[in-house]
């Protein structure tokens, strides 16, 4: 009776997998194996069994369908099942381990976990725009699929893609691209003139005609160049445009833009002058200023202009060394004859041997081409009445002019005094004592050219060394 009781606990202990489905029961074991899902479960046992290590079979021999279960007793080798057994368990290539992957045989007759294979399958591959794929195996491991595009179309990316063994499809997803560039077609080169007076033209256009070959649709047109009714000056201009579709093709066309300028002959300055020219100097319209330089007085027309004709408007002038007419009623009809055209340093000495008066004078003579690059004339009143002489270069004035210029420019008989007189015929700077020309230079230089002259003495700066 005691033999029936204890064979009754044994076998009410149960391995079991799958709770829906009804197992078989293997007289004598405990354990209900299914063969159709491949799990092990037990059913709670009524009361613990004694623990016996040297039982052979103490839980219920794992099987794995689609797989391997590897164990390791405390008895030796032949002891797969028996109390304290640890097993390994794995699957076969193409199925994947869906539980514990080691479960233990405990003292309550039951495995320490469950687990079962189940065959790795990768997701069902999307179709592509414009094209279709052919798949080996379907979406088992190690199917390969083929991508392929429809008439017309090229595939970018990968061209095919294997199931791997964790359920991924390998590389990307490839795409069918247009591969026929759209049709572009730009407006005619085209010629035109600057404007008067200008180096450039405003151009206009209409914009290309643009059309794609395969669904109608162009996303941009870009521009490479200036955009219809810019200036362009003057040469030859490369207007690009190219137009890109929704697949990203692209095609091109280009035109030219030739702007011409009308241009006259070159002028020359005139002798002991120089020109001052708008614009470019010899383009349509442009005028050109003519100007003589110190001492000397323009003969004919003060300016010519460019026409469209391509010749200049009138005939050159001439400049002529400045007639000083010294044969005048009065000291401001003389100065007249400078203004806007020399500076004047009047120089007033006692007597002609005065120590200051010679000294001065030899400076100045060695530095005429200076005096005359800065438009610097020279006045010299010296001696007393009535052996008084006031002169410009060898011409002689009389005594009412001498005495009017000391009267009107403040200057003493008495000692050395000397006024640098702008071309506006105002007094700039005096000296009590002899300068060197260096000094008059640099104040003339720093606060009386203007800026036609400062031009001219850059170009000129080396004339006099």
């Amino acid at each position: 009776m005691t033999r029936q009781l204890t064979q009754i606990g044994v076998l009410s202990l149960l391995l079991f997998l799958t709770p829906a489905v009804t197992p078989t029961w293997y007289a004598g074991s405990g354990y209900y194996p299914d063969e159709s899902y491949n799990e092990v479960y037990a059913e709670e046992a009524p009361q613990t069994p004694a623990l016996d290590y040297r039982v052979p079979q103490w839980c219920y021999t794992l099987n794995m369908q689609d797989g391997e279960a590897t164990c390791y007793s405390p008895r030796g080798g032949n002891y797969h099942s028996s109390l304290g057994t640890r097993c390994e368990l794995s699957c076969d290539r193409g199925f994947r381990l869906i539980g514990r992957r080691s479960v233990q045989c405990l003292p309550n007759r039951r495995w320490s976990g469950n687990a079962y294979c189940r065959q790795v399958r990768c997701h069902t591959l999307p179709f592509i725009t414009s094209g279709t794929y052919s798949c080996t195996n379907g979406a088992l491991l190690d199917s390969r699929c083929d991508y392929s595009c429809s008439s017309g179309y090229h595939l970018e990316g990968d061209r095919s893609r294997v199931c791997m063994e964790d359920g991924r499809w390998s590389g990307g997803e490839p795409v069918c691209v247009d591969i026929d560039p759209p049709k572009i077609r730009c407006p005619h080169s085209r010629e035109k003139m600057a404007e008067p007076e200008k180096l450039t033209a405003r151009v206009y256009w209409d914009p290309p005609l643009v059309k794609d070959s395969a669904d109608g649709t162009i996303t941009r047109v870009t521009l490479r160049g200036p955009e219809p009714g810019s200036h362009f000056p003057e040469g030859e201009h490369v207007i690009r445009y190219t137009a890109y579709d929704r697949a990203y093709n692209r095609a091109s066309c280009k035109f030219i833009v030739k702007v011409q300028v009308r241009r006259c002959p070159t002028l020359k300055p005139p002798q002991h002058g120089y020109l001052a020219c708008s614009s470019a100097g010899d383009n349509y319209g442009a005028t050109c200023e003519y100007y003589c330089d110190s001492g000397y007085e323009r003969q004919g027309t003060p300016s010519r202009v460019c026409q469209s004709s391509r010749q200049w408007s009138g005939s050159p002038p001439t400049c002529t060394p400045m007639r000083i007419n010294v044969h005048v009623n009065s000291a401001a009809a003389l100065l007249d004859q400078f203004f806007e055209k020399r500076r004047l340093l009047i120089i007033s000495a006692p007597d002609p041997s005065n120590r200051y008066y010679k000294m001065q004078i030899s400076m100045l003579q060695q530095s005429t081409c200076g005096l005359d690059l800065r438009h610097v004339t020279i006045i010299e009143l010296v001696g007393q009445p009535p052996q008084e002489v006031g002169r410009i270069r060898e011409q002689q004035l009389s005594a009412d002019i001498i005495q009017e210029l000391r009267q009107f420019q403040h200057l003493t008989r008495s000692s050395f005094n000397m006024v640098l007189i702008d071309k506006q015929g105002i007094d700039r700077e005096r000296y009590m004592e002899p300068v060197t020309p260096e000094e008059i230079f640099t104040f003339i230089d720093d606060y009386l050219l203007s800026n036609q002259e400062l031009a001219q003495r850059r170009e000129q700066r080396d004339m006099c060394e």
